[in-house]
């Protein structure tokens, strides 16, 4: 039997592990907290609770049967957590055949609106993007003694609950006016599809880039999914007038456009939402819009 470790069952981990777990695959994983972990085991997952200052406990039997594994969750000011207490551990597992660590396109920078693909030398402006790079450095380095990873450059993430259209129908979206600048985007189902085509041709030490094929600025999106609703857009606002808190703001420092063609060519990968157009037509049907 095939068996998935997540550290970080969360959002897009959960998902992939859902589909897993619907063909037969025993799931295992951590979350932050018990009530989170009690919601994921009534799933039939073996959960258990870790963060920093709550390492596993005895490795041999957290790990027995992983075949398997992910790595979501974000480094913190001291680096990845996983890796600082486990790392050793997890490169010496007997039987696993695939590793994914999940990271992010910020480790790119700022390009001005260049393209950028993975042969682009990343060059992180921010504390989040150095903290990714360094973290895939890490686990990348634990390549050579035979660590079976892969990395995922992630663009951002939207699907069912995380998407503009919830803003909308809640009064919470604003449209930020920033000329030239872009972002990427990847529906969370195509991730999985990502993840799974990677799971079933592995190429250990490869570095994968996870987004759609048009960078779009965020108004468009917005306004879009106000389209989609039958309401008006909201008053563009100009960037250095918007009300965003210092962390929304620092996704605006990084404007880039992240070529996929690897995903496609090597992993095979035929993207069901191209664009944010059809990725938000599809969650407008589901949520009955």
């Amino acid at each position: 039997m095939s068996g998935l470790f997540c550290f970080g069952l969360g959002y897009s981990a959960g998902l992939l592990a859902q589909a897993l777990a619907a063909e037969g695959w025993a799931i295992a994983g951590t979350a932050r907290e018990e009530p989170s972990c009690a919601a994921l085991a009534a799933h039939g997952y073996d959960m258990r609770v870790f963060s920093r200052d709550r390492p596993l406990g005895d490795p041999a039997a957290t790990f027995a049967g992983t075949t398997h594994l992910l790595l979501s969750i974000p480094p913190d000011g001291d680096g990845d957590p996983a890796l600082a207490l486990h790392g050793a551990w997890l490169a010496r597992l007997p039987d696993l055949r695939w590793a994914g660590y999940l990271s992010t396109t910020a480790v790119y920078g700022d390009r001005a609106g260049a393209w950028v693909d993975e042969t682009t030398p990343p060059q992180p402006a921010g504390d989040r993007g150095r903290r990714r790079l360094a973290a895939e450095a890490g686990w990348l380095g634990l390549h050579n003694s035979g660590f079976p990873i892969h990395v995922f450059r992630l663009a951002g993430i939207y699907g069912p609950g995380r998407d503009p259209l919830d803003s909308v129908r809640q009064g919470r979206a604003h449209r930020v006016d920033k000329p030239g600048h872009v972002f990427s985007r990847i529906h969370v189902a195509d991730l999985v599809t990502v993840l799974r085509a990677s799971i079933a041709r592995p190429r250990p030490g490869a570095i994968y880039n996870v987004c759609d094929d048009e960078p779009a600025p965020s108004g468009d999106v917005v306004a879009y999914a106000c389209a989609l609703l039958g309401q008006a857009p909201p008053p563009a606002v100009s960037f250095a007038a918007a009300a965003l808190s210092p962390a929304a703001r620092s996704f605006y420092d990084d404007n880039k456009r992240v070529a996929n063609d690897l995903i496609k060519r090597e992993l095979g990968v035929r993207l069901a939402y191209p664009s944010y157009r059809e990725g938000l037509r599809a969650l407008a049907t589901q949520g009955g819009a």
